[in-house]
């Protein structure tokens, strides 16, 4: 089960290179169900996704680069490119910030996941974040997906 809250920022921390990140490719297969494929460095993923915003079933099944390639190929809309720093916060929470690339280029966003639908109730957003859009389905990667 993944139990995240997702914002958009209205700054980007003035720290950030301090942090690690990946580049993240994500391509979608379907949006509905979610299934996509995501190269994280190198590293590849199939993951579906089951139906909510705050909380749904996620499951994730490793691709070796040649699966992720020709599922890729198989694509519907927009292959989404990203960075994904990881800002530790709290010292029990960390921050997936997401610097999107063309042609989504200059969105921001930061998702933070919890272990309880409770924990993700009470969070409070550090200053810099700036709308809650956990609910908002513009927001989610597979809508982004469809934007070109």
């Amino acid at each position: 089960m993944e139990i995240e809250r997702k914002f958009t920022i209205n700054k980007l921390p003035n720290n950030l290179d301090q942090y690690p990140y990946l580049m993240l490719e994500q391509a979608y297969l379907n949006t509905d169900p979610v299934v996509r494929v995501r190269r994280e460095d190198d590293n590849f993923y199939l993951t579906y996704k089951g139906k909510g915003f705050l909380a749904r079933e996620e499951y994730n099944l490793p691709l070796n680069e040649e699966a992720y390639y020709h599922l890729r190929e198989k694509a519907d809309g927009l292959i989404i490119s990203k960075k994904r720093y990881r800002i530790p916060y709290n010292r029990k929470l960390t921050i997936e910030l997401d610097i999107f690339e063309a042609p989504l280029a200059p969105l921001v966003l930061a998702e933070v996941e919890f272990e309880s639908i409770e924990e993700a109730n009470a969070f409070t957003p550090p200053a810099w974040f700036e709308k809650d859009v956990t609910e908002d389905r513009s927001f989610s990667n597979s809508e982004l997906s469809k934007m070109f």
